[in-house]
């Protein structure tokens, strides 16, 4: 699946399907398990897509494309359930993208100089997304967003997306228990590092720096 593609079922109404994943299952061992991803993409991933196509059905939201509905259902208690699922389908597609199997490839000159001007290099980058995935209490993800021309770390809760806050987000880290249980159990510093040093798509983030 290519990112253009990811975009494509973004922008796509119900029903909405599971996409592939961008790599092979075992592609992202040893940082993350083969055992981890089938589970879960094939498990949790597809439970969120599944869960969405039933609480949609008969609703006006079965023709609104899966943006339309995180953004038009956040914060709104009688929709949570739609929120929570939409959202969490588009946060672990955003995320699959966010990695890549190990690479040498440098960092695309445009978003190297946006990391440069805000965090001072990309190990403080580094630092700053190890502590936010570290330092949210509970489920979430942490995030690269490009705000009013800048770019930010932020962390958001549960399922929560900076769609529903005005950024466009670069690229994520899922905190979720179920990311990284298997394979790191309580260590999720240990995750989330080796993680950022290893699997990040850099290019990724470029490419929806450069979107419009």
């Amino acid at each position: 699946m290519t990112s253009r593609s990811i975009y494509d079922s973004f922008n796509a109404s119900a029903p909405h399907s599971l996409p592939e994943l961008p790599y092979a299952e075992d592609a992202l061992q040893p940082v993350i398990s083969a055992k981890t991803l089938g589970f879960h993409h094939g498990k949790h991933h597809r439970g969120y897509v599944d869960t969405l196509n039933k609480l949609v059905q008969g609703t006006p939201y079965a023709a609104k494309t899966l943006q339309q509905i995180i953004v038009e259902t956040a914060g709104k208690t009688s929709e949570a359930a739609i929120f929570n699922n939409a959202a969490q389908a588009w946060n672990h597609t955003f995320y699959w993208h966010s990695l890549r199997p190990r690479s040498e490839r440098a960092i695309p000159a445009p978003l190297a100089a946006k990391i440069d001007s805000a965090f001072g290099g990309v190990d403080a980058l580094k630092k700053q997304l190890s502590a936010g995935a570290t330092g949210q209490f509970g489920s979430g993800w942490v995030w690269l967003v490009a705000e009013a021309g800048e770019l930010k770390v932020v962390k958001t809760a549960n399922a929560d997306n900076p769609l529903t806050h005005g950024q466009k987000p670069l690229l994520t880290i899922d905190v979720w228990e179920h990311a990284y249980y298997l394979d790191y159990q309580n260590r999720r510093a240990d995750y989330a590092n080796t993680l950022l040093d290893t699997l990040i798509n850099w290019d990724f983030a470029a490419e929806n720096l450069a979107k419009g």
